[in-house]
């Protein structure tokens, strides 16, 4: 969850540092820190956001051409400068690490009994004096580097420097996220594409248990065996535009206006190629054959486009489909079967829990699996057979919107291709089904036109500390979203039921002061969806109600209607996500909390 950023070159990269630790804010964003070396390790670390180091960095003119540099989102240790990156031993060994180390207790004691001095509450400086350790018996810094590794349990991405030697970086990878970006005379490495974007495109993605080292002219890889191994290179297709704020106030913002064409250029190739195994690259077709089940499994944002996808995936196909959380997954005793089709959803492509639970359901010998994701040659993609790769674009607001409703697209796609291929779609339906998504962009811009309609609504929520959403059948994930989309940015609490459990308990919170989003289209439940509006009414509460152009309501003495267009039929969960992002957000404004970066969130979780 945290960001790295290093370089070695003839230049003085400092102004690349603080760069691309600006674009990897919104990773970790509690502290962050650079160590330069020019003749000594100069280290510069401030809490808070990356201004903050920049400014110390520019008054104490640190330069240099060997350096790292971290964001960081506090896990051990508060947030602290002591506790922030990079960490040093010695003067002599600088580190920077993402991820865990699960045995930093046990290593903390040993080196401490070898009189090592600790100055944080950090794992990583665990790291720090292991590689020291290791150093001064050899001097070599890359063997340093892989003794220290082969003590480590647990998840990490390291970059280390040594004070004598100027003209070395090294860098190793187990579970969390690391790329080489190559230039000319000069090198680079970073936990995201974006954070080496200004310098080259060229990257090269390591993988498990390597190890790298890189001087200004090459770059050396070797594999967990200690053997040279080239890793391919590619040329990044990534815009640096996409991940400039442009007009907009705030990343979120930005990004929930770029839904039409995120959406539209997602199902691009499939208007083009229909609903074909084609789309999910590898040998999808026989994949695909003999799928008995789905199993979806994600966190946060990616769970509830999953748990939208159940309702298509078993209505359309008429096979099982079960949605998991993955951090629950991977530790529970799950039932193995070779024909079960794994579906794994991450924006970013590299959420551990979402990794490890892949890892998992594959070592039970279930191969057929599939990733969704937003970011290309990411580490779950890599180690899935299929993948479907959304084209939302960089997403920098770390509360999640054009992901969402792109991986609702991709889920779509994918519910309708195994159903041609079990021959409950027909060349007919085929037909409406692709026009329902050809029309698909038009309706989410209709419905952020609403906007204007939603700021009201979001000033009277600002006043509020709590808050319920109410959903029916597929329209129930959507309320769950819009319940963690208000509670990630404006910290109300918020909850979301589905309307007919409102009589099992939750009907007891229901006050004047409860103000109840409903989510309620022209669809099978709407009359269900009254009746449980009826029950909130009675008993006094507020009713903010999201319907369709063409349903049956009209406002009254505490409800209030929003009419989004007409029903859109089996897409409408995607159009009726964006309300609920322009009502957590515009709520968020009227409260004055960070929109992008909220408070103890972090976007990419690489962490347990």
């Amino acid at each position: 969850m945290c960001g790295i950023v290093g370089a070695i070159g003839n230049r003085n990269i400092v102004p690349h540092l603080v760069d691309g630790l600006k674009r990897l804010e919104y990773r970790g964003y509690d502290s962050s820190g650079i160590a330069i070396l020019n003749g000594d390790i100069k280290r510069v670390r401030r809490v808070g956001r990356v201004a903050e180091m920049e400014k110390a960095v520019a008054e104490e003119n640190v330069t240099g051409n060997l350096g790292i540099g971290h964001t960081r989102w506090a896990t051990h240790g508060g947030v602290t400068e002591p506790n922030a990156h990079p960490h040093v031993s010695d003067g002599l060994i600088a580190v920077v690490h993402n991820g865990i180390i699960e045995n930093h207790d046990e290593k903390r004691a040993e080196l401490k009994a070898q009189g090592y001095a600790f100055t944080s509450q950090t794992d990583t400086e665990v790291i720090a004096h292991l590689v020291h350790k290791h150093y001064v018996k050899g001097r070599d810094l890359f063997a340093a580097v892989q003794s220290c590794v082969k003590e480590l349990t647990g998840a990490y991405a390291i970059a280390v420097l040594a004070q004598d030697q100027p003209d070395l970086l090294v860098v190793a990878r187990m579970g969390c996220p690391l790329l080489i970006g190559v230039g000319e005379g000069e090198n680079f490495i970073a936990s995201d594409v974006s954070a080496v974007l200004s310098a080259t495109r060229r990257v090269m993605y390591l993988e498990e248990g390597d190890v790298a080292r890189l001087t200004r002219d090459s770059v050396q890889v070797f594999d967990i065996n200690g053997n040279v191994i080239e890793r391919k290179l590619h040329l990044s297709d990534v815009s640096l535009a996409s991940m400039e704020l442009g007009p907009y106030s705030h990343f979120m913002q930005k990004e929930i206006h770029e839904q039409p064409r995120a959406i539209s250029d997602t199902i691009e190739n499939i208007l083009a190629e229909g609903f074909s195994p084609a789309l999910f690259e590898g040998d999808a077709a026989a994949v695909f054959k003999n799928v008995q089940s789905v199993q979806i499994i994600a966190c946060g944002t990616s769970f509830y486009a999953g748990s939208v996808a159940r309702y298509w995936i078993e209505g359309i196909t008429g096979l099982p489909c079960a949605v998991e959380v993955a951090s629950e997954y991977r530790y529970r005793d799950a039932v193995a079967n070779p024909n079960n089709l794994i579906v794994t959803i991450s924006q970013s492509g590299e959420t551990l829990d979402t990794m490890e639970a892949l890892k998992y359901a594959r070592s039970l010998g279930q191969e057929k699996t599939l990733s969704i994701c937003n970011v290309r040659e990411s580490a779950i993609p890599r180690a899935s057979a299929l993948v479907f790769y959304t084209k939302a674009g960089a997403e920098i607001g770390v509360a999640s919107t054009k992901a969402f409703t792109t991986q609702l697209v991709a889920l779509f796609t994918l519910a309708i291709t195994l159903a041609r291929l079990n021959g409950r779609v027909d060349a007919a339906q085929e037909v409406a089904y692709l026009d329902a998504l050809r029309h698909l962009p038009v309706s989410v811009q209709h419905a952020l036109n609403l906007e204007p309609q939603i700021k009201p609504w979001a000033d009277r929520f600002a006043q509020k500390d709590h808050a319920l959403f109410l959903g029916r059948g597929v329209h129930y994930p959507v309320a769950l979203e819009g319940a963690l989309k208000l509670k990630e940015i404006t910290y109300i609490h918020a909850e979301a039921y589905p309307a007919g459990e409102l009589k099992h308990g939750p009907l007891a919170l229901v006050d004047e002061n409860m103000p109840v989003v409903v989510i309620a289209p022209n669809d099978a439940l709407l009359e269900k969806v009254k009746s449980n509006m009826q029950e909130v009414h009675a008993r006094g509460g507020e009713i903010f109600v999201f319907a369709d152009l063409d349903s049956n309501f009209s406002e009254s003495e505490g409800v209030h209607v929003i009419r989004t267009p007409r029903h859109v039929g089996i897409l409408s969960p995607i159009v009726h996500s964006i309300p609920v992002q322009l009502l957590a957000y515009h709520t968020a404004l009227a409260r004055g909390t960070d929109v992008d970066k909220p408070r103890n969130l972090a976007k990419s979780v690489t962490v347990e």
